[in-house]
């Protein structure tokens, strides 16, 4: 046997560990983050609902100046009114009160709107924030199961790390470099035994030459079909 073979086989199993344990790491991620979804689509509707408050109370800040102008405006045109002698400038005055009465209904009228949609909104915000609350509180059992999972898992995935770094310097330095590109490139295993004549993985004949020497324990042949390391067991 190969003195770099029992090591090499060592270390796939051990890469194989560290795959599953990732993969079960990644499911308490997915699992986390349906969770952070769910709070997400009510945290961005009170957020929304919030912003668009703002936004409508800053139009009827605005909206409220222009009132109090008109409301003055129309007190001056009404004095204005009152000082007048000839009927043309009575006629002149009454249109510009009318103009502006109508112009005074109209922002009021807005303003009413908009009051009632900020209140509507502000209502709204507060419906979410509610529900959000409660969310929060649903998730949290949940939410903590999780996070000790993962961080048991987080353990053992650098207790693992450290079992394949202690295995892998058992290897051969040349052996491992390959071992590590074919694997990096694979992404899969990268050590196959031979299946007869052929090799395991995508079944491609190995000239007997090599495969002798395989047997003799004297190499770790590389696939000429798919490239994965190659070992004749015993």
């Amino acid at each position: 046997m190969h003195p770099d073979l029992v090591a090499l086989l060592a270390l796939q199993d051990d890469d194989s560990a560290i795959v599953e344990i990732e993969a079960r790491i990644r499911e308490v991620d997915e699992q986390l983050h349906v969770l952070d979804r769910e709070r997400a689509v009510l945290g961005d509707a009170a957020e929304r609902a919030r912003a668009s408050a703002d936004a409508e109370e800053r139009k009827r800040r605005d909206l409220a100046l222009k009132v109090q102008e008109h409301k003055a405006l129309q007190d001056r045109n009404l004095a204005a009114l009152d000082a007048v002698r000839k009927a043309r400038e009575a006629t002149a005055a009454l249109a510009q009160i009318d103009l502006t009465r109508r112009v005074l209904a109209q922002e009021e009228s807005d303003l009413q709107a908009l009051s009632a949609r900020i209140t509507d909104l502000r209502q709204s915000a507060e419906l979410h924030e509610l529900e959000l609350a409660e969310v929060d509180k649903r998730q949290q059992p949940e939410r903590a199961a999780l996070a000790e999972r993962r961080s048991a898992l987080e353990q053992e995935h650098a207790a693992a790390l450290e079992k394949r770094a202690a295995t892998a310097r058992r290897v051969s330095r040349d052996v491992l470099a390959k071992y590590e590109r074919i694997r990096g490139r694979q992404k899969t295993r990268a050590l196959y035994a031979l299946t007869g004549a052929a090799c395991g993985r995508c079944n491609t004949a190995i000239p007997l030459q090599r495969r002798n020497v395989m047997a003799a324990g004297r190499s770790i042949e590389v696939c000429e079909g798919c490239g994965v390391l190659l070992y004749a067991s015993a």
